[in-house]
């Protein structure tokens, strides 16, 4: 459209000297320089025969490049396909041929990989490969994404854009590969008001990128407060220094993160906490993975009453939500359903399983995505009656706080008795010594699943295998202590914070021939 309407034009053309983004480098593009580009890129792309609903994927660290392209394909009604930059060979060709992708863009440090995957790739001249590797010239077989824009124009795009535009983000499926979750007109704007009326999020907000653009929760609330006008404060990749530092010298008010980005920064020595003002922050918003009591507590006390949690998926968008004041009060739960979301919990046979048992959670709202590209199977057996369900089992208190058990496939079942692992690592995270941890179910001859603690230690620490078994015992039923502890020097996790569990079981369970 030509008139202005545009959200971003409407930024640039009110506020066309403040701040939106300032990149942990140093650079800082105002609303109107931001809109400027991004209105070259989309007309560029439009130049190229980029139309409606065509896909375009994104490797790339966070930085201008990821939200320029973000919004040249929501004024285009493209999808906008970010892609996990830590995927290599075949896990890069898999999602270049499921998703369709017409242009492809890659920061400099992934072009290799993405060269490496061409091989596997289909209709590998039928698509634009993109570059972002600044002034110097483009690889063999790439075009430059400086070039690109010079080819295009600052004036508004002829296209009939919204507020958001279509998504298409692929979950890290715990077996087969992952699932493009595919939202065909982006996230309702009843939904998206509602989201901004719950955290308070306001337009002079200035709001910490913290995880990886490539996920949803991280680049979904980057999105809401580009849609407010506030100003953002990108971080390359996350260090928890430098979050502080970030957080005191731009005075952030809000920002999301992981629970394990937030522990990796109340783990920092007192004095480099004590060296950063935090005190602007109103609203560190904290999602992804378990995140525990103990954890919750040491965040309040450096960050003051600002913390909330949420509970939600790629496909769900938010259900839950615990705010401030209830957090401490009730440490292990995720909160209640969000205004607008149904949730229903239930038993394998489908029925309600009332107060204080464990039922598999479905939610239902307008916030619930449209489809598993390619995978109509997969879509229609998560859903059911408009409700959808990504696997996580959890209970409900009298006063309808949730509380979730685990995923369903991480269950523990030992003895035909159900254990929930995040149960025992929440009890885990309160030792000293414990820095991180996993609770897995491992091969059993007699039991069919056994419960093993899987540990990492702090640095100098000497917690033994014993010591650690006998301070679960003091807080756990005997049933759910683990019989063994196994101590690592780290976990796998991906970007976003998350277990990968299935790495973690892979050399116990291969050991015995068997998977289950």
């Amino acid at each position: 459209m030509s008139d202005g309407t545009d959200i971003l034009a409407m930024h640039a053309a009110q506020a066309p000297g403040k701040p939106a983004l300032i990149v942990d480098d140093g650079r800082v593009l105002t609303y109107a320089q931001l809109n400027a580009r991004v209105n070259r890129l989309a007309t560029a792309l439009q130049e190229i025969g980029m139309q409606r609903g065509d896909r375009c994927v994104i490797m790339h660290h966070n930085g201008t490049v990821g939200t320029e392209v973000a919004h040249a394909l929501r004024k285009l009604q493209c999808v906008a396909t970010p892609m996990n930059y830590r995927l290599r060979g075949e896990e890069i060709a898999y999602l270049l041929n499921d998703s369709g992708a017409r242009v492809i863009v890659a920061g400099p440090e992934f072009v290799e990989h993405i060269d490496a995957a061409r091989p596997l790739v289909q209709g590998v001249e039928d698509r634009r490969w993109v570059a972002s590797a600044g002034d110097g010239a483009p690889p063999a077989g790439w075009e430059s994404y400086e070039a690109l824009l010079a080819r295009g124009r600052e004036g508004e795009p002829m296209t009939l854009s919204g507020i958001t535009g279509p998504t298409m983000i692929y979950t890290a499926g715990t077996t087969g590969n992952p699932k493009g979750a595919y939202r065909p007109t982006g996230v309702d704007p009843a939904v998206i008001f509602q989201w901004v009326q719950t955290f308070g999020l306001r337009s002079d907000d200035v709001h910490l990128l913290a995880g990886p653009g490539y996920h949803s929760a991280p680049s979904a609330f980057a999105g809401l407060q580009q849609i407010l006008g506030a100003t953002l404060v990108v971080m390359h990749r996350f260090d928890p220094v430098e979050a502080v530092r970030l957080i005191a010298e731009h005075r952030v008010t809000t920002a999301f993160m992981a629970p394990i980005l937030v522990k990796r920064i109340v783990d920092l020595p007192d004095e480099v906490k004590r060296r950063y003002d935090v005190s602007s922050m109103r609203a560190l918003i904290v999602a992804a993975a378990p995140f525990p009591g103990d954890v919750k507590r040491r965040a309040t006390e450096y960050f003051g009453n600002s913390i909330w949690e949420f509970y939600g998926a790629t496909e769900t968008g938010i259900v839950t939500v615990i705010g401030p004041d209830d957090l401490l009060r009730k440490p292990e739960s995720c909160g209640r359903p969000m205004p607008g979301v149904e949730v229903a919990l239930l038993d394998d046979q489908g029925r309600d399983v009332g107060v204080g048992r464990p039922g598999e959670l479905w939610a239902r709202s307008a916030g619930i995505f449209g489809e598993y590209l390619n995978k109509p199977e997969a879509t229609s057996t998560g859903f059911n009656d408009g409700f959808f369900t990504v696997g996580d089992v959890a209970y409900r208190d009298d006063e309808g706080y949730v509380f979730i058990c685990d995923r369903k496939i991480d269950m523990i079942i030992s003895g035909g008795v159900n254990v929930y692992p995040a149960e025992v690592e929440a009890a885990l995270h309160i030792h000293p010594d414990v820095e991180d941890c996993a609770v897995i179910g491992v091969p059993d001859a007699e039991w069919g699943e056994q419960i093993k603690a899987v540990v990492k230690l702090r640095a100098g620490a000497r917690a033994t295998e014993e010591e650690l078994k006998q301070f679960l015992g003091e807080r756990l039923a005997d049933y759910k202590r683990p019989r063994s502890v196994d101590f690592v020097d780290d976990f796998p996790r991906d970007a976003a914070g998350k277990l990968l569990k299935r790495l973690i079981r892979k050399p116990y369970w291969d050991a015995a021939g068997r998977s289950i």
